[in-house]
């Protein structure tokens, strides 16, 4: 079993930065690929940053050019460099892993999930 724990959340204002750690347990992160969702009240879990088995990175168009997916395989642990946050990006933010080494884009592809970490963003 796989379990996954988030951290590094919190307020910022706009413009500002977090960064986002997932630590894993129960199992390597080497050679699958980990995913950070995201879900503002009222929408659905929406993808965000992902990072393939071998370290290829792709975001979604919304976070491009302010967001940075890395992993630390010796750690077992993924981050989330978050710069120039913006109100939109208000959410609660999940990692999530399966069992797949390329890329997923649907939630439903995930098997394993983190508790969430609270992101607001002040204007």
């Amino acid at each position: 079993q796989v379990q996954l724990v988030e951290s590094g959340g919190g307020l910022v204002q706009a413009g500002g930065s977090l960064r986002l750690s997932c630590a894993a347990s129960g199992r390597t992160i080497n050679g699958y690929a980990m995913g950070w969702f995201r879900q503002a009240p009222g929408k659905e879990r929406e993808f965000a940053a992902g990072i393939s088995g071998g370290g290829i990175t792709t975001y979604a168009d919304s976070v491009k050019g302010r967001f940075t997916i890395s992993r630390d395989n010796a750690k077992n642990t993924v981050y989330l460099q978050m710069n120039s946050l913006k109100p939109e990006d208000t959410a609660v933010y999940y990692c999530g892993t399966g069992r797949y080494y390329s890329i997923q884009y649907y939630a439903s592809y995930y098997n394993y999930w983190g508790q969430g970490t609270q992101v607001t963003v002040s204007s």
